[in-house]
């Protein structure tokens, strides 16, 4: 039994629910796992399951809880170390498992956990720093510009303009939603003929995928979240996603190890995808980011994603009653009409 926080639009309800902690090894913890990359972890011989259609069975949920504690970008000082040691993986098992037992007995945390410990240091894998890669001079503009609750020292907010599409409960966009959060980290994949469709628990959102080849939208038509279309290569499924609103940051400020709350994206975000199946309860996933107009050099983002059936999935309702934004107008309304003396 570990406890999670169900957050409606940051205002945290706690309630303790059974969560599974996915498969363990005969001492009661799973073992400590690296990057998709990291060399013979799986057998190369194994065969994924089909569907009844004959396609690679990817179906089910895959929460992200076990990379909470991985950053998207690697530390400075670790410079190009990819993976921890069996030394720094033990000694992290200590302090997680000494964690969740203060958690037990009625106490409630902060966010949702895993009993696995990563041996990955950062979730991005290229460039080989795994640092976010620099913004460009018109990349740093746009960032200047860019207006979010979750913006350091922003106090005037006059319309929903002022508000990033994150407060405002339209979508975390993409890349960001298939990067962990510290709670509702599910993800549950879903197939019929031609379609593959990625549910995700934050925030509420269905990313439904053509695998049947059809033709995309004009290049006019342009989406929050992007167009996505698939494909099998083998037994991977490819997806490609274009066509972006560039409306939404690459990074979120919720994303653990993220350089900061604000990076701007533009309708020039382009966005593979790579899940493969390489195990009965894992996918190798990576994802490969680009957007030329901001970003110096694309990303690769790369990690294991483990199937959890047991996983529950709430509603994230996000939006408060649909007062958080007003709240936010009127108050700093009447802070400039009131100014402290």
């Amino acid at each position: 039994m570990i406890g999670r926080i169900l957050v409606l639009g940051g205002l945290g309800i706690g309630i303790k629910l059974a969560q599974s902690a996915g498969p363990a090894t005969a001492k009661g913890r799973p073992p400590a796992t690296g990057a998709p990359s990291n060399p013979g972890k799986t057998d190369p011989n194994w065969k994924p399951p089909k569907t009844a259609w004959g396609e690679p069975d990817l179906q089910g949920i895959w929460p992200l809880n076990h990379l909470i504690a991985v950053p998207l970008e690697r530390p400075r000082q670790l410079g190009t170390k990819a993976y921890l040691t069996d030394e720094e993986v033990a000694k992290a098992q200590d302090a997680l498992d000494a964690r969740n037992s203060r958690f037990k007995g009625g106490a409630i945390p902060v966010a949702d956990t895993s009993t696995r410990v990563m041996k990955q240091t950062s979730l991005i894998i290229d460039p080989q720093d795994g640092r976010f890669p620099a913004l460009t001079e018109y990349g740093k503009k746009l960032q200047a510009d860019m207006r979010s609750s979750y913006r350091p020292g922003q106090t005037v907010f006059d319309t929903p303009a002022d508000f990033s599409a994150w407060d405002r409960c339209i979508t975390r966009g993409m890349p960001v939603s298939m990067e962990p959060r510290n709670y509702n980290n599910g993800i549950r994949i879903m197939q019929s003929p031609g379609y593959v469709v990625i549910v995700l628990e934050m925030a509420h959102e269905a990313r439904v995928i053509p695998t049947n080849g059809a033709p995309p939208l004009d290049s006019h038509i342009q989406q929050w979240m992007g167009e996505s279309r698939g494909h099998w290569e083998g037994n991977t499924l490819v997806v490609e996603t274009k066509n972006f609103n560039g409306l939404v940051g690459l990074t979120s400020a919720g994303v653990p190890g993220s350089p900061g709350p604000l990076q701007p994206a533009t309708p020039e975000l382009h966005v593979i995808e790579r899940f493969t199946r390489v195990a009965p309860g894992e996918i190798d996933f990576k994802m490969t980011v680009e957007d030329p107009s901001v970003l110096l050099s694309p990303m690769t983002i790369a990690y294991p994603m483990y199937l959890d059936n047991k996983y529950e999935m709430f509603e994230y309702a996000c939006h408060e009653g649909n007062t958080a934004v007003r709240n936010y107008i009127q108050t700093s309304r009447y802070e400039r009409e009131h100014p402290k003396k």
